[in-house]
């Protein structure tokens, strides 16, 4: 028989999004709220990604509203010198665990449920114990994992690897025990570029890394947008010159032409048009690093790996020998069909605004504890902006 636990609302999820929205849901109301999560700690996939992973965009643009991630300091040393920091992988989970145990519980209005998997209708059950608990039927249910992120340790690459290949995640690439004759990246995203990023780091040489990179893709400028008063007038001017460019586009290749002129987005090479646009961020000095990659193979996805020869969709390459590959073909965001976010007892966190997940949950909890029990016009203001993935093709905005 499955205990009931009387809230206002059930949130599934505590990753950042599901975090953000209850932070600003107990600002803005009195309401009370249970969390449940398969993880054992606040953080969601952050809680298992691999240890060399940093924001890509500045702390300050992420967390709740009711408490600063970082210590809002410029980085004095490596590839984002002069810039405001990012926030490690230690950072990020530790501030979660901060926000949860030193705001939520102790407001007395947030109850909390690690090790639980939410099994639907209002119910959900102990991955440790199997007990069952059910919220009442007047709860709202607020689904903050619909975005589906997924880093490289979360399962098998989509491709085929044959027994007697050397392939690890990201998490294991640190875990290493000896040098290898060469190194593959699979993968073009966020996570390839932080593998590279590494493997640079640490000292291998550029012509011992082949990156597999199946689309290229456009890239903001980290530097372009930054906090803060001493950012003031830098920031202005990438704000005024995205505007421009927004207003002077008269399609969405030309859009990028101009923000690229304009020292908004960048690219590995003026020789390869990117097909992507997946709001990755770096800096030029970390650009700079990438492009050093001595062999970047542009095939399309991996097929299958083999001990002597790797195969593409559009082609084959024979590598080094005694090759590592680092599997960084994850798709961190899928691409999901958008919902409405307001549904009656529903509410299904997305971004309502691009490439800000965080702040989109926080805003639609806004909306919700303000505007009432208007789904329509609720929905009108959250209006979902999937996340971006073909620069040539225009989102699909409900």
């Amino acid at each position: 028989m499955a205990e009931t636990i009387a809230a206002d609302y059930l949130v599934v999820g505590t990753g950042a999004m599901g975090m953000a929205f209850v932070d600003t849901l107990l600002s803005d109301t009195q309401c009370t709220v249970v969390m449940v999560d398969r993880y054992a700690r606040p953080g969601g996939h952050w809680t298992i990604a691999y240890p060399f992973v940093r924001l890509h965009q500045p702390s300050a643009f992420y967390g709740v509203n009711s408490r600063a991630l970082g210590e809002d300091k410029v980085d004095q040393v490596g590839w984002n010198k002069g810039l405001a920091e990012l926030a490690t992988v230690d950072e990020v989970c530790g501030y979660f665990s901060i926000v949860m145990h030193q705001t939520f519980l102790p407001s007395g209005r947030v109850s909390y449920f690690p090790k639980h998997e939410y099994t639907g209708n209002g119910e959900f059950r102990s991955i440790v114990t199997g007990k069952t608990f059910r919220v009442n039927e007047t709860t709202r249910i607020v689904d903050a994992t619909y975005m589906k992120v997924k880093v490289p340790a979360m399962g098998s690459p989509s491709y085929e690897v044959a027994n007697e290949v050397s392939l690890v995640t990201p998490n294991d690439l640190t875990k290493v025990t000896r040098p290898y004759g060469g190194y593959t990246v699979v993968g073009a995203g966020k996570t390839g570029i932080d593998a590279c990023l590494w493997l640079l780091a640490n000292g291998v040489h550029e012509n011992k890394i082949t990156w597999i990179m199946p689309r290229d893709s456009w890239f903001f400028e980290r530097g372009a947008l930054q906090p803060g008063p001493a950012f003031k007038e830098s920031t202005a001017a990438s704000v005024a010159a995205i505007n421009q460019s927004l207003m002077e586009a008269v399609s969405l290749d030309d859009l990028f032409s101009r923000l690229e002129e304009a020292k908004q987005v960048t690219r590995m090479t003026a020789k390869v048009r990117p097909s992507m646009f997946r709001c990755a961020t770096i800096s030029f000095a970390e650009l700079e690093q990438i492009r050093r990659v001595g062999t970047i193979v542009r095939q399309g996805r991996v097929v299958r790996i083999e001990t002597g020869e790797v195969t593409m969709e559009q082609g084959t390459y024979r590598p080094q020998p005694d090759t590592l590959y680092i599997d960084c073909s994850a798709d961190a965001l899928a691409k999901i069909e958008p919902v409405p976010v307001f549904r009656g007892r529903s509410i299904t966190l997305q971004s309502v605004r691009y490439c800000q997940q965080v702040f989109s949950a926080a805003f639609v909890a806004h909306v919700e504890a303000t505007y009432g029990n208007d789904d329509a016009a609720k929905n009108d203001m959250c209006r979902v902006v999937p996340h971006p993935d073909e620069a040539w093709s225009s989102c699909k905005v409900i």
